[in-house]
């Protein structure tokens, strides 16, 4: 499942909580809060309220467990992922994958190791 294209994308604060179900779920809206209170200082309507926007977004699913909602992701990790690494490379490089990695190289001093993982990755693409 993918979450619906322009409007509908992921803000960093619904990626924060997505990133906790896509690691555990299903999980209440108490037990996201607990596992984001100490790195993001959230309380429970904070993040009840990603819940909702990402709900309505189609990323999160919900079913009802007595008197509480668990929620689990209903877009994979990878998709998403994909999508938005395909939108960083059409907005700031026309779609064309090189000029990221040639900025990257230029910008990021990349180490032995890396480059030779690139060389590895090329080398498994062609073949």
């Amino acid at each position: 499942m993918q979450v619906n294209n322009s409007s509908e994308r992921i803000s960093d604060a619904e990626l924060a909580v997505m990133e906790v179900l896509w690691e555990e779920a299903p999980l209440a809206a108490k037990d996201i809060a607990g596992k984001l209170t100490d790195s993001r200082g959230w309380t429970l309507t904070t993040v009840k309220t990603l819940l909702s926007r990402l709900a309505a977004k189609a990323a999160v699913s919900h079913a009802q467990d007595g008197r509480h909602f668990l929620y689990s992701p209903a877009v994979v990790r990878e998709d998403y992922v994909t999508g938005e690494s395909r939108r960083l490379v059409d907005r700031l490089f026309g779609g064309k994958f090189m000029p990221l990695v040639a900025h990257l190289a230029e910008k990021e001093s990349l180490s032995d190791d890396e480059i030779s993982e690139i060389e590895r990755l090329l080398k498994e693409m062609k073949s």
